[in-house]
């Protein structure tokens, strides 16, 4: 089990840088070389098929006729809105501000299991909460729109709406796991996204320079790190911290995203420095931390994996 426990952490750790750089190859991607539709097509698309593929080649895993359409549909509204919602959202803001909001998914998760799975909210987590909440509002409400951002206030909301929206896909597929195999889920999840992510881009259509004549090879390479690593990688390695480590553990290395999001930001003109961002980051980070800890002291079982 220790060993289970070290190849958790190794893997939360490396998902979550991955998931930092993802936001800045992503911002360099979107929407110059590609539209956020079709983003979200060839994430969900690319990693559908590269899933199965990989399935092939494990070991078969047990699951009913049910799972497998509760997975499918989970990520055909769950996984895909929150693609859909965070690829254009961070279109208009900036890596560093869609990677404040990403850091907001553990007070979601807890205020979930509150309203519908009957959590007790201690005071330490209710002022957590509160402390987190406003540490977002100071982002929302003082970021200007410039060169950078596009459109941050409705970047902003975007990037919060998808963060609630991964919350809830977080818990439901958390409980489903408990029954299932990790390549069944992401199979199932993918499989549902990929197809509402092609019926939406049948709709629209696909709007991706990244392919035009003469062809740009550095757009092209980010984008295949984006499909390969952030995308592929990232989440087979999520349900193995899901598996053996506490929900609270796995909710703080999610602050890795936001380390590694703010270093390339800054490294490569993707943000300017903001007193207020900082501020912000500071009190999410903090009221991430009294939500964890209040969690972790508290002697019920973890919320995420409690049994149906």
């Amino acid at each position: 089990m220790k060993n289970k426990k070290l190849e958790a952490n190794l893997s939360m750790a490396v998902s979550k840088i991955f998931s930092g750089l993802n936001m800045n190859a992503l911002k360099f991607l979107l929407p110059l070389w590609m539209s956020p539709l079709t983003g979200a097509t060839f994430r969900c698309t690319f990693a559908a098929v590269a899933f199965w593929v990989i399935g092939w080649f494990m070991p078969p895993e047990k699951s009913t006729t049910r799972d497998k359409w509760l997975l499918f549909l989970l990520g055909a509204l769950g996984l895909y809105g929150f693609m859909f919602l965070y690829l254009t959202g961070l279109s208009k803001t900036t890596p560093v501000s869609s990677s404040i909001f990403t850091s907001l998914q553990p007070i979601w998760v807890f205020l979930i299991m509150v309203f519908f799975y009957k959590e007790k909210a201690t005071g330490k987590k209710i002022i957590g909460i509160s402390i987190g909440l406003i540490g977002a509002l100071v982002c929302i409400l003082t970021q200007q729109s410039d060169d950078l951002a596009s459109d941050a206030f409705v970047g902003n909301m975007l990037c919060l709406i998808s963060s609630i929206v991964y919350a809830i896909y977080l818990v439901l597929s958390q409980r489903i796991l408990t029954s299932i195999g990790a390549m069944t889920m992401l199979k199932y999840t993918f499989s549902g996204a990929a197809v509402s992510a092609i019926i939406v881009s049948c709709i629209v259509g696909i709007d991706a320079p990244v392919f035009s004549l003469p062809f740009h090879w550095t757009p092209f390479l980010i984008l295949m790190f984006v499909l390969v690593f952030p995308t592929t990688v990232s989440y087979m390695l999520l349900p193995v911290g899901l598996k053996y480590l506490k929900t609270t553990v796995v909710a703080i290395y999610g602050y890795l995203i936001l380390i590694v999001a703010t270093i390339a930001s800054l490294a490569l003109g993707q943000d300017r420095f903001s007193w207020t961002q900082t501020f912000a980051i500071l009190f999410i980070c903090a009221g991430v931390y009294l939500v964890e800890v209040a969690e972790s002291k508290d002697k019920s079982a973890d919320p995420l994996k409690a049994k149906k």
